[in-house]
């Protein structure tokens, strides 16, 4: 039986699960600023998402006492947004003061993966039947392991 096309995305998202949670920190962190607003943006960072929670850094007390009342608020506008959120989880720790405008352009990085990274995007898309599907799926997950810095690097 033959399926009409899908998306490359609907395809890794299935080959490699963890990578669901990896696309709504990024989709969080670029809409954090509209559903908290300016100020609480500058002194607050999406750090990661758990099982529906998403951690949030809080640079000092004042404000991580101002978001943990504001939590239920804050938790209904981005579950709004995000459904995957059901909980958020503030605490204090630094957060980075180079706002996203101001940022260098990321360029291309040609590191070299490494013989376990190889191994994992084997591993992750094997259970893809169709040949060139498969490469594709390679070659995305090589280049996002690329790009990303590597694991245990600060």
């Amino acid at each position: 039986m033959r399926r009409g096309p899908r998306a490359v995305g609907d395809l890794l998202i299935n080959a490699v699960p963890a990578l669901r949670e990896r696309l709504a920190e990024v989709e969080i962190r670029a809409a954090w600023p509209a559903l908290v607003g300016a100020d609480a943006a500058r002194r607050s960072r999406p750090q990661s998402v758990t099982h529906g929670c998403l951690q949030v850094v809080v640079d000092n007390s004042p404000w991580l006492q101002e978001l943990t009342l504001r939590s239920g608020e804050l938790t209904a506008r981005v579950a709004g947004r995000f459904g995957d959120i059901r909980t958020l989880r503030f605490t204090l720790g630094p957060v980075s003061a180079v706002p996203s405008e101001t940022r260098a352009p990321v360029g291309p990085r040609t590191r070299a993966l490494n013989a376990d990274e190889l191994r994992e995007i084997d591993a992750a898309v094997a259970p893809i039947r169709d040949p060139d599907a498969r490469a594709a799926a390679r070659r995305l997950l090589g280049t996002a392991r690329r790009s990303a810095p590597e694991r245990g690097v600060v």
